[in-house]
Formats: structure tokens, sequence, C-alpha cells
């Protein structure tokens, strides 16, 4: 087996990872950094359950190899922090306004939302809806995660 060795920044830790060439972001990440908030729904790009920030904008890690990330920068769910470790004012704002229930979307969702209120403080109800428009939740509704990200837009 051939091996590729590759260099990125995951959550602001620097990795140097030796990877076979048709492995995918998601299971480097989930298989060798063991970042499991990460997960795989569909394995084709539909669902969003995978979605990182890679250089600033939201892909689905299911469908980059790992390759393709040399020399980026990422966040998955674990990096997305409050002060002191503390929840992050966005997932703070998805537990008040009641927009998480089994949880498997909630990391995809959060970035897509962190991603969007990063570029854009305050976005519009269509603006958030286009944001999340990658990413399935089949337990909330998507009235309760729209209502969490203006929440989290009013304290950005």
């Amino acid at each position: 087996m051939n091996s590729l060795e590759i260099h990125l920044t995951v959550n602001g830790r620097q990795y140097s990872v030796e990877v076979d060439p048709a492995k995918r972001l998601l299971d480097l990440l989930r298989e060798d950094l063991h970042l499991t908030g990460v997960k795989e729904g569909c394995g084709i790009g539909e669902c969003g359950a995978c979605t990182v920030i890679l250089d600033g904008k939201t892909v689905n890690s299911c469908l980059v190899l790992a390759g393709q990330a040399e020399g980026s920068e990422i966040i998955t769910i674990e990096g997305v922090r409050g002060k002191e470790g503390t929840l992050h004012l966005l997932q703070e704002a998805f537990i008040e306004a009641g927009a998480v229930q089994c949880g498997f979307c909630t990391p995809g969702m959060i970035l897509s939302a962190y991603a969007l209120l990063e570029s854009k403080s305050k976005p519009s109800v269509e603006e958030i809806k286009e944001a999340v428009s990658g990413n399935l939740c089949r337990c909330t509704g998507y009235k309760q995660i729209i209502q969490a990200v203006n929440i989290a837009a009013e304290k950005w």
C-alpha cells in the first residue's frame, strides 16, 4: 500500500499524518485523530452529518479525500468552544431553543451555523435556511434550529 504524508491543522493543532491516498477526510478525522464528533450519515454528501469547516468553508468530509486537505485548517465540533472550555454560545443557543433531540445532526448544523455567523453576524432567516440547507435533521425540524441561530446571532 502506498501512503501519503499530509500536514494539516485541526482545531488549532498541527498534525503530520501518513494516510492511504484513497482515505476520506471523514475517516482520517474519526479514526486517526479520534475526533468522533464528525459523524457519517449517508456517506454521499447528502445529509451534512460529516460537515467540517475547511479553510473557512463548510464541506462534507465524506466527499473530501484526506490528501486534498494538505496544508489546510480544519475546524470540527470539538474545536467549537466557549471561553475556558465551556459551551460556545451557539451550542448554548441550540439547547435554549430545543434544537437538539437525538443529536446526530447537531455537530454539522452547528458548524454550518458557525461558518455563517463568522461571515455574517446578523443573517436573515433566508440566509440561515440557506446555510443549513445541506444539513438534514429528522427529529426537531428546522424551526428550532433557525431560532437557535437567531439567538446566537443576537449574542455574536
